[in-house]
Parts: structure tokens; C-alpha cells; sequence
């Protein structure tokens, strides 16, 4: 997969060199907080203006910092003994995870002293969390998380969501991913006009659920007020499509599609390795095809965009992969710093609230002849 590319924060009015600080929560993933300070080392040495303040226990961060000669004043060390495990049931961590480096993280943008909260730890805790301390932002019924999926499209990726904050999606919570879908797109990613696709069994207006046709109508009527274009149904096969730049589903779908697409992509890399080791002209051939494997390699590797985005929150929050290394975290923290320099989570929050009111009254009317499902 490519680096998302950089978009200047003066692309959507918001004013050119605005101060980025991240809050990072140090502690919670696979392999503990060195790859998480090694990352963190690295975004800093291409973010010169950038400031951290990283959650977790104050000695062992302060060491792991002087062992990267990190600058002083580049990161603030915000000491947090305990940890939130991947085991950690969310409502544990919501009765007990107050002296939490995730708890601690995410209430440095609730105080805010930080724009964005990134974290490799516990998805459900780190949801958690983030509705209680954030709480959701006027007009969105359900959060969101965004992630973004290799495509045939120029950047190399697409922006799908929901993938898994919440398993339902009525009419105006499909109506609201694509509101915030297309603001991830517009300002994090550049995306000047976002394509929409509303994730279907079929892309011909009589098939799917109801609530799927009446979210079509609402989608279609919001988009031209709202800078986007509205494509239509898409089914499975569009989603690294380049028919489309942002896919609309509910987070059950979403989830299924995500882990399924990760299997697929585990499996073929398996495959591949195993069939340049068949035979030794097989293993020639991959000498001599090395350079076109790495591209490939580099194009498709999740490090590079690590990072899902949860939407719809009184702040932002960016959830890196928990087995991510050094370049997975370095990829999270400039996806947050590129939201956080162009003031996303307020763009963001001020769309929805606008727009969502209106339509969800129109929405309540067409529920009631949407009829039912035809698969």
C-alpha cells in the first residue's frame, strides 16, 4: 500500500503551520513500548514542528527516549503505571482503567492538550474509552471505524466504514458514515471530490434491505450540498476498486470483509513464497524478479498505512495495529499529525451536525414505505 500523501493543512482554509500535538499511548501492544519510542523517533525526525505526549510508566520511557537521543522538549512523558491488556474486557477497563496509559492518552485530547489520540492497544477498550471521555459528537448515533484498503485507484488505497465499531447501522447511521467518510477522505487524504459507494448484495436499485434503499435516497440527496458524488450501490468487488474512493457498510459487514481480505492477502503471500521455492529455476526467478517483488512488497504493506480512524468522536483517535513495528507506528503518527494540522476532528463534527438533523426527519418518512428486503 502507498504513504497517504500529504495534505496541507491550508488546502481547507485552517491556517498553515498550526501547531501538531499527539498524545501516544506507549503501552498495550504485541511487543511492548520499544517498537512505539523507536516509531515515535522516527515521525519526529520528518515532523520537525511536531509534538508527543507519551503515556506509560515514566522510567522505562525515559530510558527507551535517551536511548533514541530524542530532543528534549520534542516529548512530554505522562507517567501511567498500569496498562490495558488485549485480553482486558472492556468493562473491566471502564471500572478499573483510570491509572491506564489508554485512559490517560485518550484524556490529554479530552483536556485538550492534544488533537489526536493514537494507541495500538485493546480495540473494545480503546472504543471504550474514547465514548466515555469523548463522548459522541452532535448528530452521530454510532461511531465509526475507518480503515483504509489497497486499491486500483492512484493513492493505492480506498476508505472503508464502518469496520467494526458497531455491529448494527440504521438509514441516518449509513447517512453519517458517508458524511464523515467523505470528510476523512476531503481532509486527511486529499481527496478533493470523494466518490461514495453503499456496500450491497447488488448494485441494482431493487435488491437489499430496506433500510440499505432508504439510506440510498438520503445519501444521494445529501451529496451535492456536501462536496461528494454519490456512485450508488457497489458490491464486494468494488471495494480496491477505483470505481469508488470511499465505501459505506455497517460494522458487521465491514469486519467480515477487513478480516477476510487480510486471510486472502496472508494466504497469497504464502503461496507466492512457496511456488519461488518449488524448483531451483523458480528460485532464479525470484532473484531475478526482486526488484519487481519489493515494489510490489512496498505497495501492499499494511505498515504503511497503518492506522484506523474511530469517527464521530468529540476528538480524534487512531488505532494502529497492535503487532505493529517502528514503520507501523511512525505511519499511524503521521496520518494523526495530517488530521490534527488540518483541524479534521472540528471540520468533521461541524459537517455532521449541519446536515444530520433535516435528513433524519426525511429518513423516519421513507422507513415507513421502504418495504421489504429483496435479495
Amino acid at each position: 500500500m502507498a504513504t497517504p500523501p500529504k495534505t496541507p493543512a491550508a488546502r481547507d482554509g485552517s491556517a498553515p503551520g498550526r501547531a501538531v500535538v499527539l498524545s501516544l499511548d506507549a503501552m498495550g501492544g504485541d511487543k511492548g513500548p520499544g517498537p512505539v519510542v523507536a516509531g515515535l523517533a522516527k515521525f519526529l525526525t520528518g515532523r520537525p514542528s511536531a509534538k508527543v505526549i507519551l503515556h506509560g510508566p515514566r522510567a522505562e520511557l525515559e530510558r527507551l527516549i535517551a536511548k533514541r537521543r530524542i530532543p528534549d522538549g520534542r516529548v512530554t512523558v505522562r507517567d501511567a503505571a498500569e496498562v490495558v491488556s488485549m485480553t482486558d474486557k472492556p468493562s473491566h477497563v471502564m471500572r478499573h482503567g483510570k491509572g491506564t496509559s489508554m485512559w490517560s492518552a485518550i484524556d490529554a485530547v479530552r483536556e485538550g492538550e492534544a488533537q489526536v489520540c493514537v494507541s495500538c492497544g485493546n480495540t473494545g477498550a480503546l472504543m471504550a474509552v474514547s465514548m466515555v471521555r469523548l463522548r459522541k459528537a452532535e448528530g452521530v448515533g454510532r461511531p465509526a471505524i475507518a480503515c483504509l484498503w489497497p486499491s486500483r485507484n492512484p493513492r493505492g488505497f480506498n476508505v472503508m466504514l464502518d469496520v467494526g465499531a458497531d455491529i448494527r447501522a440504521d438509514q441516518d447511521d449509513l447517512l453519517t458514515y458517508a458524511l464523515m467518510g467523505a470528510s476523512y477522505a476531503r481532509n486527511g487524504l486529499g481527496v478533493e471530490r470523494p466518490r461514495i459507494g453503499l456496500l450491497n448484495v447488488g448494485v441494482e436499485d431493487h435488491k437489499g434491505r430496506a433500510e440499505l434503499k432508504v439510506a440510498h435516497e438520503l445519501i444521494a440527496k445529501a451529496a451535492p450540498g456536501n462536496d461528494f458524488d454519490f456512485v450508488g450501490f457497489v458490491e464486494g468487488g468494488d471495494i480496491p476498486s477505483d470505481r469508488v474512493d470511499v465505501i459505506v457498510t455497517d460494522g458487521f459487514t465491514g469486519n467480515v470483509a477487513l478480516k477476510t481480505g487480510e486471510g486472502t492477502a496472508s494466504l497469497i503471500s504464502e503461496l507466492l513464497r512457496a511456488a519461488f521455492k518449488y524448483s531451483v529455476l523458480s528460485r532464479l526467478a525470484s532473484v531475478l524478479a526482486v526488484t519487481s517483488l519489493n515494489r510490489l512488497k512496498k505497495r501492499i504493506d499494511p505498515r504503511r498505512v497503518n492506522g484506523g480512524v474511530f469517527l464521530g468522536l468529540n476528538g480524534t483517535v487512531v488505532k494502529s495495529h497492535g503487532s505493529a513495528d517502528d514503520t507501523g507506528i511512525r505511519a499511524a503518527l503521521d496520518l494523526a499529525a495530517d488530521l490534527a494540522a488540518g483541524g479534521f476532528s472540528d471540520r468533521l463534527a461541524a459537517r455532521v451536525a449541519s446536515v444530520a438533523a433535516a435528513p433524519q426527519d426525511a429518513g423516519a418518512n421513507a422507513a415507513q414505505s421502504g418495504g421489504t428486503a429483496d435479495e
